[in-house]
Formats: C-alpha cells, sequence, structure tokens
C-alpha cells in the first residue's frame, strides 16, 4: 500500500510541476473560488467610474460635448472635469486605469489637465505599460524629489463653467523633461530583502521590456504612475498578480501598488518570503512576489459602477448651482477606478468568474484587497504533496483492504468531490489554495493500482480460499465470506472461535466387527460421518478434519460469528438428533451402534493453515481446543451425551437450557473450570427433564458440601423415577463411592486424568 501511494505520489507530482496539469488545475480552482467565495458584498472602499457604451453614446449624440471632448479617445480636458467633480465629491484618490502616453494634438489640453490636478490636490493615478520597443531610462535618483515637467509660462487652467475651451489660451511651451527626472517619475523604490530577485518585465520572453513614457506635460502634476500591464495565466485567464518589477536597471510597483504607497505614506515597497510591505502594513503573498487575486465575484455585483456620463452630468450640474443627481455620499471617502467596460474599447478580458470581464476588475479588486482584504496565496509544496501521499495512501489502504466493489465504484467519485470541497473551504476561510489537481490524480491513480491489485493478486486469493474451504463449508458461506471480503489471514491470528469435537463411543469394538468386511465399514462410517458433518454445515461449521470416526468442527473460523458459541450449540444439538435417528435406522438394518459423545468449548485459539511442506490445512491450535477434547471424552464419566465449557455457556446462555454438571480440574492444569451439559434450546425443555435437572442441582450442592449421605438419597429417589439419566447414576456412584471410603482434603472438584 505504501508503495502504491508512493508511485503514484510521484507521478502526480512530475505531471504538476511538468504543467502536465495547469489546465486542470485552473479549472478545478476556477470553479472552487465561484462556488465558495462568489457571493461577496460590494465593496464600501472602491467605486468605479465605467466609460460603458451609455456613456460613449451619450457623449457622440450631443453636441456640445462632441465640441469639447471629441470622440473616445477624449480629449485630456474631459478628464479635468471629471476631476474636478470627484474631488467636489469628496473622493479619496482616484486611479485611472488606462495610459496617456501619447500627447494630443492640442497640447493645451493636456497642460490644463495637469494645471487642474495641481489645483484641485486631488491624488490622481495614471497607468503605463512596458513595450519591447521602449527604450530604456536612465537609474532613478530617489533621493531628488518628483520634478515638475510643466513650465511656468503654462496657459491658466480652463475655466470653471461649462462649455468654455482654450480658444483663444496662447501656445504654450513644450514641457522638457531631463531622463533622470522621467525615470524618477516613473520608478518608485521595491526591493526584495531575501535575496531572491524581483519579477523581471521581460517575463518569459528574451525581449527586454521597459516603460513607456507617459506625456510629459503629466508628470509631476499626476501623483503617480504604476504599471498596468495584463497579466494571465496560459489560458489568458487573469488570476493573480504582481507587484514590484525590474528592468535590470531600475524598479517599478503596479498601479494599484503605487497608489497605496502613498496613502500609507511608504517610501518603499519590499518583498520578503511570503509577506508584502508598504510602511506600517504587511500582506500575506506567495514566495515569488505574486498572488492571486480574491475577486469575490463578477464586477457588477463586487463594486458599485457610475456611468462616466453621470459624472459629467453632476460637473455641469453643479457648475450651473444644480444639486447633483448622484448620492452625494457615493465618491466621499472612497478610491475611485476609472476604467472602460464597453466592448468596443477592447479592454475585455477573462477572469474565473466570466471570459468577458472588463480589465478593471484586476485593478479595482487590488485596490480593494489592499485597503483591507487578504490575497489568496498558494500552500507550500510540502503541504501539496503531504495531501497528495494521503490521498494516495488513503486510497489505496481503503480499497486494498476493504475491497467491497459499491465502495470501488464511489470512492473516486467521492475522492474527487471531496477534494473540491476542501479547496473551496480553504480559499473561502483562509485564503489559501491548496492544489486539487494533483492529489486527484495520486487518488485516482492509486485506486486504480488498488482495484488491479484487488483483481488480480485479490481474485487469486479469493480463488484459493474458494479451492481450500468448499470442502468443508457450505458453498454458500465460503461466496459469503468472499463477498463480504472477510478472507482468513492464512498466516495465522488469534481469535476466539468454538470448537466442536465428536467421537462413537466402542468403535474399536465397532470397526473389529467389520474387519472380514472393510468396504461395509467404510459405507457405515461415511454414512454416520455425513449425518453428523451435514448438520454442523447448517449452522455454518467449518469441518476442520476427521480422525477416524471423531469430527472435529469450528464455528467462528474461518468466516467471523459473532454468534459462533450458539451455531455451535444449535450443530451439536443438530447432531445428536441426527445420530439419534441414524441409530435407529442402523438397529433396525442389524449395524452396530453408533452412541456419539459431543464435547463443545469456546476460547481464543491461534487459527490458520499449519502442516509440511506436503500437506497443511486451515485449523486451530491452542489449550481452547485441548478442553474441547477433554469434554467430548469427559462425557464418559458423566453419562452425558453434550459437554460444554463455561465460555460457551457464558456466550450462549440466553439460548440454551444445560445442566450444570461438575467442576474438574483437567490434566496439566491447576485451575478448575465448571462444565455443563447442553439438554436444549431454549424453551424445548420438557417437564420431566426439567425436574430432574432441579434435583441434580440439590444434590450437586450436598456433594460440593459433602454431604454424601443426603446427595446420594435425592439422587435415588430421583433415579427410581428417570433410571435412563446418565449424569444422576453417575454422580450417585460418586456418591456411594465416598461414603465408603471419604476421600481426603475435598474440594468438590473432579479431576479428569485424560
Amino acid at each position: 500500500m505504501l508503495g502504491v501511494a508512493l508511485v503514484a505520489t510521484l507521478i502526480a507530482g512530475a505531471a504538476q510541476w511538468s504543467g502536465r496539469l495547469e489546465g486542470t488545475e485552473h479549472i478545478a480552482y476556477d470553479e472552487a473560488l465561484i462556488r465558495y467565495t462568489g457571493d461577496r458584498k460590494a465593496s464600501g472602499q472602491v467605486v468605479v467610474v465605467a466609460i460603458d457604451q451609455q456613456s460613449i453614446d451619450a457623449i457622440s449624440q450631443d453636441a456640445q460635448l462632441q465640441v469639447n471632448f471629441g470622440n473616445w479617445p477624449y480629449t485630456r480636458t474631459l478628464w479635468a472635469r471629471v476631476a474636478q467633480e470627484l474631488k467636489a465629491a469628496g473622493a479619496r484618490a482616484v486611479l485611472f486605469d488606462a495610459v496617456m502616453d501619447e500627447r494630443a494634438s492640442d497640447e493645451s489640453a493636456d497642460l490644463g489637465f495637469a494645471q487642474v490636478l495641481r489645483e484641485t490636490g486631488l491624488p490622481f493615478y495614471v497607468g503605463m505599460v512596458s513595450s519591447g520597443s521602449a527604450k530604456p531610462l536612465a537609474r532613478a535618483d530617489f533621493q531628488s524629489p518628483v520634478p515638475l515637467a510643466t513650465p511656468e509660462s503654462a496657459p491658466p487652467p480652463p475655466s470653471d463653467t461649462f462649455p468654455e475651451e482654450f480658444e483663444d489660451a496662447p501656445a504654450p511651451a513644450t514641457p522638457v523633461l531631463e531622463a533622470g527626472a522621467l525615470a524618477r517619475a516613473l520608478a518608485f523604490p521595491a526591493s526584495r530583502t531575501d535575496g531572491k530577485p524581483l519579477q523581471s518585465l521581460q517575463g518569459t520572453s528574451r525581449v527586454p521590456r521597459y516603460p513607456v513614457p507617459p506625456t510629459p506635460a503629466l508628470v509631476g502634476a499626476v501623483s503617480g504612475f504604476g504599471l498596468v500591464d495584463t497579466e494571465a495565466d496560459g489560458d489568458g485567464s487573469m488570476r493573480r498578480t504582481h507587484f514590484a518589477f525590474t528592468d535590470g536597471i531600475n524598479t517599478y510597483v503596479t498601479l494599484p501598488v503605487r497608489m497605496m504607497a502613498d496613502l500609507l505614506g511608504a517610501k518603499e515597497v519590499t518583498l520578503s518570503g511570503r509577506t508584502l510591505r508598504m510602511g506600517e502594513r504587511t500582506w500575506h503573498v506567495d514566495a515569488d512576489g505574486s498572488a492571486a487575486l480574491d475577486y469575490g465575484g463578477p464586477l457588477e455585483t463586487r463594486f458599485r459602477q457610475v456611468p462616466l456620463i453621470a459624472v459629467l452630468d453632476d460637473w455641469i450640474r453643479r457648475g450651473h448651482g444644480k444639486s447633483p443627481g448622484l448620492d452625494p455620499g457615493l465618491f466621499r471617502g472612497k478610491v475611485v477606478v476609472i476604467g472602460g467596460t464597453a466592448v468596443g474599447l477592447n479592454d475585455i478580458k477573462a477572469t474565473p468568474f466570466s471570459s468577458t470581464q472588463p480589465g478593471l476588475v484586476k485593478q479595482a479588486t487590488v485596490v480593494d484587497t489592499l485597503l483591507s482584504g487578504a490575497f489568496i496565496t498558494d500552500a507550500p509544496a510540502g503541504v501539496d504533496l503531504g495531501l497528495t501521499f494521503l490521498v494516495a495512501l488513503v486510497s489505496a489502504v481503503l480499497l486494498m483492504t476493504a475491497r467491497w466493489t459499491p465502495l470501488e465504484v464511489v470512492w473516486p467519485v467521492a475522492l474527487v468531490a471531496g477534494l473540491f470541497v476542501l479547496t473551496g473551504l480553504l480559499l473561502k476561510t483562509s485564503h489559501t489554495h491548496v492544489r486539487m489537481a494533483m492529489p486527484a490524480l495520486a487518488g485516482v491513480g492509486a485506486s486504480v493500482a488498488a482495484l488491479a491489485f484487488n483483481h488480480l493478486v485479490a481474485n487469486r486469493e479469493t480463488q484459493f480460499i474458494r479451492q481450500a474451504f468448499h470442502r468443508f463449508m457450505e458453498p454458500k458461506l465460503v461466496e459469503q465470506m468472499i463477498r463480504s471480503r472477510q478472507l482468513p489471514r492464512l498466516d495465522g491470528e488469534n481469535k476466539e472461535i468454538t470448537a466442536f469435537f465428536s467421537d462413537i463411543r466402542g468403535f474399536s469394538t465397532f470397526s473389529e466387527r467389520f474387519k472380514e468386511d472393510p468396504r461395509q465399514l467404510v459405507r457405515i462410517l461415511n454414512t454416520y460421518l455425513t449425518t453428523v458433518s451435514g448438520a454442523l454445515l447448517r449452522e455454518g461449521g467449518c469441518l476442520d478434519k476427521y480422525i477416524g470416526d471423531a469430527v472435529v468442527c469450528l464455528f467462528g473460523a474461518p468466516m467471523a460469528q459473532e454468534d459462533h458459541a450458539v451455531r455451535a450449540c444449535r450443530g451439536a444439538l443438530a447432531a445428536k438428533a441426527a445420530v439419534e435417528a441414524l441409530r435407529q435406522d442402523f438397529r433396525a438394518k442389524g449395524f452396530p451402534d453408533v452412541y456419539t459423545r459431543i464435547g463443545v468449548n469456546s476460547a481464543v485459539n491461534f487459527v490458520g493453515n499449519f502442516g509440511s511442506d506436503q500437506l497443511f490445512s486451515y485449523t486451530a491450535i491452542g489449550d481452547g481446543m485441548n478442553l474441547a477434547a477433554r469434554l467430548e471424552g469427559a462425557n464418559k464419566a458423566y453419562g452425558s451425551v453434550i459437554m460444554i465449557g463455561p465460555r460457551t455457556y457464558e456466550l450462549a446462555r440466553e439460548h440454551i437450557e444445560v445442566r450444570e454438571l461438575d467442576r474438574v480440574r483437567v490434566a496439566g492444569k491447576t485451575e478448575a473450570v465448571t462444565v455443563y451439559e447442553l439438554l436444549a434450546l431454549k424453551g424445548q425443555l420438557d417437564a420431566s427433564t426439567r425436574h430432574t435437572v432441579a434435583r441434580y442441582h440439590e444434590a450437586l450442592g450436598l456433594y460440593r458440601e459433602a454431604r454424601f449421605a443426603e446427595a446420594a438419597a435425592v439422587l435415588e429417589a430421583e433415579a427410581a423415577r428417570s433410571p435412563e439419566d446418565g449424569p444422576t447414576g453417575k454422580l450417585l456412584e460418586r456418591c456411594r463411592e465416598y461414603l465408603e471410603s471419604p476421600p481426603e482434603n475435598f474440594d468438590g472438584v473432579a479431576n479428569l486424568e485424560k
């Protein structure tokens, strides 16, 4: 089992680290994320201003808006108006999920937008992308302040009244920005303190990538720039994000991190082991400096969305002295994420929740998590491997020990379902991603190996069991034992069983009669043995052996039987009844009598296959077997037919009628045991025999007190009434003997010498 589990784990681990399970893992992860974490309430800290189709249509259909802002991509005058309105509405900060890396045809719009940002003081963060065609920047000097690119002679900002524009403004001077100053504006201090390298902007490609600079007019006016590159898995879905990158010259952070650093007053971003730190705040991340996104649901349910046109309308209303149409507290104290949701803007990305989500959902999710949340991190590799081995081992042990066909069918399905539930609950409660595909593969692989073992190796074992026991047990019981997988340990085991011994009285004399006709002796003996064996097999016994005329039978082995003592008692009574009928038939045919004595005893014995290389068989050895044989022989001394031991009586007493015969000490033992005569099943003892038993018990009590004369008187009276009762006559003989020759040190215990 350990070998199967280990091999299954190694195969699953190799498949995982080679990437062959990546697609399956993504599917399982996405489904668990949707089912267990997709019901999060809408964020109370982030609001999305959506450049949706409604806003695009409204601007294109309004002549005045068209004059002022044009078509998409709109002039930056529009974003100046949006910034003014969000500032007035009390926004905490604005994250613009787009890039502004091209100069406007009318550069005064850029300068005007920059001037509005400086005047309002609204924290406004703009995205930037990296490109293989971009030129490397100079090394940033983080000791110097972020420069202002806009010259002092810039024109005044646009009028706050709608819809005046810059038509009469003088031509602005072209901003000039030194290379070092630009690097200082775009880069941000980030490092790893654990000796590992930061994530490279180059990614998996060999082409160096560098940030694409924004339009110079915005440098110094915008609060900061951050990377908004798409970070998609191999299937194109956005599940993870890094926080800091390097191009080999400078370090850069993502747009949400850049904004959060300012909000926390952090001067740098550090990664150490599995921790991201900004200022006094830390977040748990993966060892490579990334983390999975806890989306909590699709964009429409996780974040309040406000159309861009609604913000513009409120700016117009505010300019005309009217009350805003939006809720006055909608933006107050919130981080506002501006981004496109219209399909035509080509910013549609895939996430675990949808293949058509706006790209801004990633930025909004990261911002919300950084404000107050936790990222989803992978469990350590050791945990994944440990779980994989555990699942494989449980699968192997369960299927190779139970060997139950319904379980073999259900287990692989239950295994995958259980791993899915485990993955989902861990995602929900601890934000930990435990891999599901690898342990599922190992578990299913171990299950297949276990089934192969069961149906190849174990089938040979069951065939051996069938061949070994079909002659000694009822075929139905053998098949039941195989179906229930209660296969015996043929190498031996200690277990409590009940042993049955029977023998014909005077068989030596019996056989001498047929010394001239041995074939007739064989026929008679076969008839007798078949009769006794049939009675025992019907009660579920296992024939151990024939020793001449003696029959040895086991109950409770090889098939476990909780009621083995009761079965043995029923079998003994049935054998007695069958032999009585056979005796009558033999007498009618002139055959010798086959009077049979029986001994039954229950005890823990060692059962298994015993013998030599030439011959072996399933049997039992132990003191319990010896006592059963002694009890069979002791019937002669007590005149009884069936004698049972104390443990058999203890186990079957609720189902049988007995007579306590005596306390005996067998040869080689110092401890005395109480022996009983088995008379009938419970409730089937006739009144006459019950009276005889009562009188015998009365006499036995007197006998144990050494009151032999009184005991003899009771027994004489009963012997006159029931002269055929053997135990009464035998105890009477002993009492008379002790009256004539009183015993020394009498303790009421009889010694059985053989």
